[in-house]
Formats: C-alpha cells, sequence, structure tokens
C-alpha cells in the first residue's frame, strides 16, 4: 500500500489537518434528519457527502461497518465506494469492523479488511483482542506488510467495558502480565512492544474512550509507553472536552486523535465543514495546546 507506515502518515496528517477523526455513522435517525430514505441509497448519498465535503479537511474518517452491512450486500458496496472516495480524496480511512476471531477466519478478515487490493481495505482497522491478543497475529502481521495500521480495543467507554478490561490476569505468558496486571494493562502492553522504537508513532493503536475518567491511572495502563495513536470516541456529542481529555490521557495527549461522529454529522449536510472546523479547532486546543 505504501513505503510509510500508517503510524507516520497518520501523525503527518494530525499535524497537518489537527488530531480530529470524523466518524461516518449513518444512523437511520440521522439519514432521516438528513432528508434521506434508510436504504442503501440514502446510504451512499450521505456517506458521499461525508467524504466529499471534508475530505482533505480532516485527519481521517471513521467509517462504522455495522450501518453499513445492516443493509445487506448493497451496504457493503456502498463501504467499498466509501473507502475509495476518501482515499482519492486523501484522506485516511479507519473501518471501524472490531473484527476479532482465531486461526484461519481470523486470517481471512485481515485478507478482507488489510490486504493490497481489498476493496474493504482503507488504512487502519479496529479489532478486538478478547479472544486472546495472540489471536490478532494474522492481521498484526499483515498490516505490517502493508503499511497499514490496527486500533485495539483497550479501555472503552461503555459501562459494561470494565467487566473485562479492569480484570486482572495472572497469565505469566507475555510482557506485562503475572504481576495481577489488568486486562486493560496488558493490552497497551502488546501494543508497546509491536511499536517499539517507532517513530513519530508506531501503528498499533489502542482504542480509548474519552469519558473513561480516570481508568488509565487506576488499572496501570501506561498509555505514553504504547507509543502508538490512541483513537478516542467521545469526543463532542458524548460529552468529552479539554478537562476529561486530559484526564483521560495525561501526558499521552499528543497522541490522541479525537473521534466526532454525531456532533459533527447532526450539523446537516450544508453545515458540515463548519461542524467539522469547530470540532478541529476544539481538539487541537484539547490535545496541542
Amino acid at each position: 500500500m505504501s513505503a510509510r507506515p500508517f503510524g507516520a502518515r497518520l501523525a503527518a496528517a494530525m499535524d497537518d489537518h489537527g488530531p480530529l477523526c470524523v466518524g461516518i455513522d449513518p444512523h437511520a435517525s440521522l439519514l432521516r434528519d438528513w432528508g434521506l430514505p434508510d436504504d442503501a441509497d440514502g446510504l451512499r448519498t450521505f456517506s458521499l457527502r461525508v467524504v466529499d465535503a471534508l475530505g482533505g479537511r480532516v485527519a481521517a474518517f471513521k467509517p462504522q461497518a455495522a450501518f453499513f452491512e445492516r443493509h445487506g450486500s448493497r451496504g457493503v458496496a456502498v463501504l467499498e465506494e466509501v473507502i475509495a472516495a476518501a482515499r482519492a480524496a486523501g484522506t485516511l480511512t479507519i473501518v471501524d469492523a472490531k473484527r476479532g476471531d482465531i486461526g484461519s477466519t481470523m486470517g481471512a478478515y485481515a485478507e478482507a479488511f488489510l490486504a493490497d487490493g481489498s476493496p474493504l481495505a482503507g488504512d487502519a482497522l479496529t479489532v478486538s483482542p478478547y479472544l486472546g491478543f495472540g489471536s490478532l497475529d494474522p492481521a498484526v502481521e499483515l498490516a505490517a506488510a502493508t503499511g497499514r495500521g490496527l486500533f485495539v480495543l483497550c479501555l472503552t467507554s461503555n459501562k459494561e467495558g470494565h467487566e473485562v478490561q479492569h480484570a486482572r490476569t495472572t497469565d505469566a505468558s507475555g510482557p506485562g502480565v503475572g504481576d495481577g496486571s489488568t486486562v486493560a494493562a496488558l493490552m497497551a502492553a502488546r501494543a508497546a512492544v509491536l511499536n517499539a522504537g517507532a517513530e513519530p508513532l508506531g501503528s498499533v493503536g489502542l482504542v480509548v474512550g474519552a469519558t473513561i475518567g480516570g481508568a488509565a491511572t487506576a488499572t496501570g495502563t501506561d498509555l505514553v509507553a504504547v507509543n502508538g495513536p490512541l483513537l478516542a470516541p467521545g469526543v463532542g456529542a458524548q460529552g468529552a472536552g479539554e478537562r476529561e481529555l486530559a484526564t483521560a490521557f495525561g501526558a499521552a495527549r499528543r497522541a490522541v486523535l479525537a473521534s466526532s461522529s454525531r456532533a459533527v454529522l447532526a450539523a446537516g449536510p450544508d453545515g458540515l465543514v463548519a461542524a467539522a472546523d469547530a470540532a478541529v479547532s476544539e481538539a487541537r486546543s484539547a490535545l496541542r495546546g
């Protein structure tokens, strides 16, 4: 895909356009608010309007695969078109599919979302490590081979997340474990190993909710040591501002890519640019000030 690894390309895009990723989340209610039908045609119009308006203005797009998949094969075809349109606009795409499985199945997911030539392959993919971090090996290996990136779920802001992410492990099979480390700390430690020596950022990032408060400290999760990008959903409509970002990320703030969906998309097709510009300004102030 590119001689430059994803982490380096994302760092440059964040410097150029600000540390903001705009989610493309075509909820049925948003389609209705935009005066569009809740079908594949409405999905296509909505999504491509976002890309046309904001391509080249923000660091990345993050299409949520579920909202495309719910329209069946025609919806998946729209997702492929969105990825291609973002690439043509020169904007990075993080496909938010949260895939996670074992063996050949994970290998097939990796080929679908990370292989050169696949129409579903953006610049990075969100993945779930809860079958064990090692289950992600096919994705890790293919992403590295093609210059793409991964964002591993680590500390999410949903109320159930702590049931797994804050749990402690006694497994002594890898770095960061064997001493009662939390699952979140283990995920961060594994990412740090993969990113060792990368400059300015490694290509294996974490998903860390912007509204988690002091969870990173409480779980012993060293976000600075990760040396990779931190994708932070929850900025804007979900209530995370400068204070919340400072609490959640501390000294790792400069690695944060804030993700905003509803706060931008709710502005409607005519208000996208102004809403995105305002979100970029807020993200710069909160994370780069």
